[in-house]
């Protein structure tokens, strides 16, 4: 009698550890295979560790200074210890900063007990690939460690971009990774750029009461998102007083002791005491034996893959910022899902860009999904258009809100819901029933239908699917 053979289980290895390195492990262990992940700058990666952990938990601080400074409409008066009223309200950014890194480095923990808990091993290095099938590490404590695989995952990230005339010194001249070192207060903060990096940073600290210049190289801040959203961010922050330098490109960034001065391509110069740069960012592929395995990254370095993940080279998958496809933490999670239930044979649908839903963490915030106004004025899809202003909303009066709207695009005819937008306080949540309505296709009869509380922010959404209604 011969013995019955099991099958060995599949060997994944998973060359970084942020969102999309770890959740593809726990897919991956979840179906059974024996999973390696090769991380060198500590499990969560530049989400967790340098970036959307950090960076938001920043912005909750001054998300509470935003509501204190406009406490006094609702009726709110603070005073001194001698019961004079008083507005001064002084944050200390050593004691933010201390707590941004602290939730950070619980997060990563507890990343680390999850992968533990699932049998995933963790291999502290630099993993590079050498041929399609084996993963090198180079160990952090010294030697290389050689890893058979059957799939690779490739999860590498992407960091800070910068520029020779515009070189970080960690001190006052700061990437955005580098920000969470400060102790003392800038006097007077410079952030060069004004995509969702640059806006973000530059709202969070003039809501901690420190004056900002924001250069911005285009005619309006954060220039691919939403236009009348971005106008209405826009006028808010100049309303708070940030000082915003529209078509302005910056041409190079010094320091002279504890000054630094901006020069613009046009001459002139904006001195401040520090400076943000918010650059883009550039894929963390350099030296990782990408070519030699057959992998395809364009004129940038990013990893061409499909929907499904896959790179041009059999087994090799990748996910994340190293991919460039919508630089999101949870587009980079369902990349790596996607990449393992794919390999492992399990139910899979590739990824689909138009289910999305994404948030700029300003003040007011600024959440999308689906197809976005822009398309539909090139042609590009046809839909219905419906914007309602968040001033007319009774919870927003109440909470002394004036600024934001609700805007929803459906098909006509059919009426199916294909996207929207909203900004206001806490538009990162409201954008949900909408991802919903987008994901399931429902139509702006079915949002406008389901019951929503009295009052709240999420009426405005009922109000503008049923201004969609056509009878």
């Amino acid at each position: 009698m011969s013995s019955a053979q099991t099958t060995p289980p599949s060997r994944v290895v998973i060359i970084g550890g942020g969102p999309g390195g770890y959740e593809s492990a726990l897919v991956a262990a979840q179906l059974g295979a024996e999973v390696t992940v090769v991380d060198s700058d500590g499990l969560g990666g530049s989400a967790v560790l340098t970036d959307c952990v950090p960076s938001k938990t920043l912005i909750a601080t001054a998300e509470l200074m935003t509501d204190m400074s406009e406490a006094a409409e609702l009726g709110i008066e603070s005073r001194d210890h001698q019961g004079d009223p008083t507005t001064q309200v002084h944050v200390d950014l050593g004691k933010v900063n201390a707590r941004v890194k602290r939730l950070a480095t619980e997060q990563s923990a507890d990343i680390a007990r999850r992968l533990e808990r699932e049998k995933v091993r963790v291999v502290v290095g630099r993993g590079r690939l050498d041929g399609p099938g084996t993963v090198v590490a180079d160990l952090a404590d010294g030697g290389t460690e050689t890893l058979a695989a059957d799939a690779v995952l490739v999860a590498t990230g992407a960091a800070p971009r910068t520029l020779p005339s515009a070189v970080p010194d960690g001190e006052r001249i700061l990437t955005w990774e580098q920000v969470y070192d400060l102790t003392d207060v800038p006097t007077e903060l410079i952030v060069v750029g004004s995509g969702v990096t640059g806006a973000e940073f530059a709202s969070a600290y003039l809501a901690l009461g420190i004056p900002v210049t924001l250069v911005s190289s285009r005619d309006r801040v954060l220039p691919g998102e939403d236009a009348e959203a971005a106008q209405v961010l826009e006028d808010v922050l100049k309303r708070r007083g940030m000082n915003v330098l529209s078509q302005s490109r910056m041409a190079s960034v010094t320091r002279d002791g504890d000054v630094v001065t901006v020069t613009l391509a046009d001459g002139r110069e904006v001195q401040g005491s520090h400076c943000i740069l918010a650059l883009g960012s550039i894929p963390n592929t350099a030296g990782i034996g990408l070519e030699d395995a057959g992998v395809i990254t364009d004129d940038g370095g990013f990893i061409k893959v499909d929907r499904v993940s896959r790179t041009s080279a059999r087994g090799v998958y990748a996910a994340g910022d190293c991919t460039g496809v919508l630089m999101l933490a949870s587009v980079a999670a369902m990349q790596g899902r996607i990449a393992m239930w794919h390999f492992l044979g399990d139910a899979v649908a590739p990824l689909d860009l138009k289910r999305v839903s994404s948030n700029v963490f300003t003040a007011p915030e600024i959440a999308t999904v689906g197809w976005s106004q822009r398309a539909i004025d090139a042609g590009e899809i046809q839909a219905e258009t419906v914007m309602l202003p968040l001033r007319g909303n009774p919870r927003a009066k109440m909470q002394g809100v004036h600024d934001g709207f609700v805007k929803l695009f459906c098909r006509p005819g059919t009426g199916i819901v294909v996207g929207g937008v909203v900004v206001g306080p806490r538009a990162s949540e409201l954008i949900h029933p909408v991802s919903l309505a987008v994901a399931e296709s429902l139509t702006a009869d079915q949002l406008a239908q389901a019951f929503t509380v009295y009052p709240s922010m999420s009426g405005s959404i009922a109000e503008a699917a049923r201004r969609l209604h056509r009878v």
